[in-house]
């Protein structure tokens, strides 16, 4: 056996279910008059595997958009229920944007991707819209690629948040 030979390392999610993802989340966006988004997508270890910016977003999106699927992952909850569950605990907001080093946004935009045996194997995150709105393009783009999201189902309101 050589010890030359570099194996290959498996990640959770494949590029391709990533772009999937990017590319479905955007042509929701688009089919829902959303203002223009970046979206980002993680592994379960947290680590960036695609992302996209569409043109006319801020400079902060790329943060906020990891930020928000960061923080999910790090949870185990999707942003939404992290930021109704965290509402009223706003010392613990703190102590966890200290933990995850500014990287922890607990607002909906971030979603969870689980695969057919209900595990997380990644999560999405986006920017750029009302943030139910962004949640609801990032549900739309796990969808699309044939992983479960968390949550399953957007927000009641998200076609009127922020407007």
């Amino acid at each position: 056996m050589s010890e030359h030979r570099v194996l290959h390392v498996q990640s959770s999610l494949t590029l391709a279910h990533a772009e999937k993802m990017i590319d479905a989340a955007l042509q929701a966006a688009r089919a829902a008059d959303l203002l223009p988004l970046t979206v980002a997508v993680l592994d379960s270890g947290g680590h960036l595997v695609a992302f996209k910016r569409e043109d006319g977003c801020g400079v902060l999106r790329f943060d906020i958009a990891l930020g928000k699927a960061w923080g999910a992952l790090g949870m185990g909850i999707s942003s939404r229920t992290i930021r109704d569950r965290l509402g009223n605990r706003p010392a613990f907001q703190g102590a966890l944007a200290a933990a995850s080093g500014g990287r922890f946004v607990p607002v909906p935009g971030g979603v969870l991707a689980l695969d057919a045996a209900g595990h997380v194997i990644g999560a999405i995150g986006i920017s750029g819209d009302a943030s139910d709105r962004d949640e609801y393009a990032a549900i739309m783009g796990v969808r699309a690629a044939g992983l479960t999201p968390h949550p399953d189902e957007p927000a009641e309101n998200w076609r009127s948040a922020g407007l």
